[in-house]
């Protein structure tokens, strides 16, 4: 005999709770596949218990076809940066996000920004994680991910710029120039100390990354200052 709607929601709340409780799906964003393999049943059932589900805030809607547990379900969320690769697969976090992230900038950061692999600039503003948006850079070619590291955010991983690289991806999206460490410790205010920890292979690194002079300019004359500021005065004790 053919459930009634009822049974069929009903079936559908133990589903996504048994779907919880082996972890399939708990904590992580998931898409319509994904979903739809966990609850069964045809495409026409499928899209009326979904809808019932986001009416009544089982699930959340990150965007079209990206879906979240809420967490009143017993899953605890993601982390943003995890949603932000979720959001747009092949991104990593970086620029004034990642900074805060490794302690570099003192600001609380609002958006997680990201790069993208792709030519358009995108925004998403969701309904439990905030704001999300993913920039272009001009990026050389198999160079996307020189300086990007993963990161293990509980259990799920992100992939997320070093200090260096999230600094640089920076100066190219605000097309800046070099003047001098006093602009990045006093208008970005990172600590010196922090400049002054970098290593050369970290510069070498990320020597031929940007397509755009002035980025390249940026990296070596940051090198340079860095370099000088920190070597021996002349005359000091050896």
């Amino acid at each position: 005999m053919k459930p009634s709607l009822f049974e069929s929601i009903w079936n559908f709340m133990s589903s996504l709770a048994s779907t919880l409780s082996d972890g399939r799906l708990a904590g992580r964003i998931f898409d319509e596949r994904q979903l739809g393999e966990a609850i069964g049943g045809g495409d026409a059932r499928r899209y009326a218990l979904v809808n019932r589900a986001l009416k009544d805030g089982t699930l959340i809607r990150l965007k079209r076809g990206t879906y979240l547990i809420a967490q009143s379900s017993g899953a605890e969320a993601p982390h943003p940066f995890v949603a932000a690769q979720a959001l747009l697969p092949g991104s990593y976090v970086s620029f004034e996000t990642a900074l805060s992230y490794h302690g570099w900038i003192p600001e609380a950061v609002y958006v997680t920004a990201s790069v993208t692999p792709g030519r358009k600039t995108l925004e998403f503003e969701t309904p439990v994680m905030g704001r999300f948006s993913f920039h272009p850079l001009a990026i050389q070619k198999y160079q996307f991910l020189v300086g990007v590291e993963r990161v293990k955010l509980g259990t799920l991983t992100a992939f997320v710029a070093t200090p260096l690289r999230a600094l640089l991806d920076l100066i190219a999206l605000r097309k800046s120039g070099w003047t001098d460490l006093g602009w990045l410790t006093s208008g970005l205010r990172i600590d010196e100390d922090h400049l002054f920890s970098l290593k050369a292979r970290e510069f070498a690194m990320l020597a031929g990354v940007y397509k755009h002079k002035a980025v390249n300019d940026f990296l070596r004359s940051l090198e340079l200052d860095v370099s000088a500021d920190r070597s021996p005065s002349p005359g000091a004790s050896q």
